[in-house]
């Protein structure tokens, strides 16, 4: 049931915000010249797919996990997009392809060995990886790999139909604010 509603809603999605998403895409072509950006992740299963995001870091940062960046590799455009979390649009193509769900733990990076032990330790990887979840709603991020596996274990158990519009919803209107970057120096 999870997987129907996430096409209809990913779908529906895209067809209305394909304006706003090719607005975004022309603004990132001035901002960076390369709107945007994308990277291998673990994803169902521990298989790799490719993530898709508005780029919202200098092109040539080093690829790495949100929380090790530094913040002044952001663009101001890219801290508004982060701010109202439009550089997550992209990944709806993502939920089309199968690769995500809407509501899932976030995919981390292969790199990220201490997060990918503790998941398998709470199952993480027998769903699919989402835009957002229980983790993201509270500030969790992959700064502390730990907790966010707990808290992702919880939420896989605790899926429900109620559950996986309430996490929507509550990113909608702004719950949550992304991964963490470093301070600006």
């Amino acid at each position: 049931m999870i997987r129907i509603l996430d096409i209809a809603v990913a779908f529906l999605g895209l067809l209305i915000l394909l304006p706003v998403m090719l607005i975004l895409y022309v603004i990132g072509l001035f901002d960076t010249g390369s709107p945007i950006f994308s990277q291998a992740r673990v994803g169902l299963h521990k298989k790799e797919f490719t993530l898709y995001k508005f780029r919202t870091m200098n092109v040539n940062t080093a690829s790495m996990a949100s929380h090790l960046a530094d913040a002044n590799a952001i663009t101001k455009f890219g801290r508004f997009l982060r701010k109202t979390k439009l550089d997550e649009l992209p990944q709806l193509y993502n939920v089309i392809k199968g690769e995500m769900s809407l509501v899932g733990p976030r995919p981390g990076l292969f790199n990220q060995t201490e997060l990918t032990q503790a998941r398998d330790e709470h199952l993480v990887y027998k769903v699919r990886p989402g835009i957002t979840g229980l983790a993201q709603i509270n500030q969790i991020d992959m700064s502390t790999p730990n907790k966010l596996a707990e808290v992702d274990g919880e939420m896989i158990r605790m899926m429900s139909i109620r559950n996986y519009f309430k996490y929507i919803f509550l990113t909608a209107v702004g719950k949550g604010s992304g991964d963490r970057v470093r301070p600006l120096k």
